[in-house]
Order: C-alpha cells, then structure tokens, then sequence
C-alpha cells in the first residue's frame, strides 16, 4: 500500500466506500499523537477478544493479520491480559462514540489512518479522543507499584486498545 492507491471497502459493516491514502503507511501522524502500538502489534498482542476486525481483513495488509488473535466469538482469553475488554458496538453508537465513516469506532480509524488516510475533522475529534484516553495511564500510576503490570488488568487492556502503553 502506498500514496496514491485507493482502498475500497466491501465487508459486513461497510460497502461502497473508497478512501485514498495521502500519506506514506505508519508515517506524517499528527504531532500529538503518538501511539505506542501499530495496529498489527495490537492485533498480535491481544485485543477486543479477538473478535474487532474478522471480516475486514481484506482491507488491510495481510502481515497484520497472520499472528494476530482472532475468533469467531468474543475470547476474553485472547486479550493480552486475559479480561473482558469490550462493550457492544450498540453501546458505542447509543454514546455517540461513531465518528465519520468508520463504523467500528477508533480503531478502525486508526487502522486506516495508520494506512495513510486523512480526514482533517475527523482525524481531531479522534486523536482528541485518544489523548483524552490517557488519563487511564494517570490512574494506573497512581493506584499500582511501579511493575506490577497484573495491577488494573481490564484498565490497562483498555488502555492497550487505545494503542497506549499499558506496562506503564
């Protein structure tokens, strides 16, 4: 995938939308946002019980996919620290947590803009929201000793989900 290339989208959630990636993959982030995560380190560390992205794999490069940590149903046991994770994606609509054309919510937004895609509006509503999400780490340091990374398991796998450090 490089600059120039049009993606097109066609899975269960999302038909008929094409994106353009304007910058190169992993590269030309917002200086504020700096997540400690790729989408393909996330998907092999163990997140969304591994159900988030099963049927959109085609859009994405492959190699994200080929150790990640998938299901066909919700597996607490696949997050990286073996929690439930995740709230119904009815939830996250009911919230007002959808933004722009990203039906599945952040992540997919950060997938696709760790791809390349921009969308000015959406792209500071989204990183607003991420570093906002920061504030977890604030709790975990406060409320755990310094490497007890078993200390707030779900608030970390949260955090981890939200391409944070959660071994703070």
């Amino acid at each position: 995938m490089a600059v120039g290339d049009r993606i097109s989208v066609n899975d269960r959630m999302q038909t008929g939308y094409t994106y353009e990636l304007v910058a190169p993959v992993g590269e030309g982030f917002d200086e504020g946002f700096t997540p400690a995560h790729t989408p393909q380190e996330m998907l092999e560390m163990g997140v969304f019980e591994g159900k988030y992205c099963n049927d959109c794999t085609a859009e994405f490069p492959k190699a994200w996919f080929e150790n990640a940590k998938l299901s066909a149903t919700p597996d607490p046991s696949l997050n990286y620290f073996g929690v439930k994770s995740r709230q119904p994606l009815r939830v996250w609509r009911e919230k007002g947590w959808i933004y722009g054309p990203d039906p599945r919510g952040w992540f997919q937004w950060y997938c696709r803009y760790y791809l390349g895609r921009r969308l000015k509006e959406i792209d500071r509503i989204q990183i607003g929201r991420w570093r906002g999400f920061a504030r977890h780490a604030g709790q975990v340091r406060a409320n755990c000793d310094p490497g007890d990374v078993f200390c707030r398991p779900r608030q970390r796998q949260a955090l981890l989900q939200w391409a944070h450090d959660p071994l703070i």
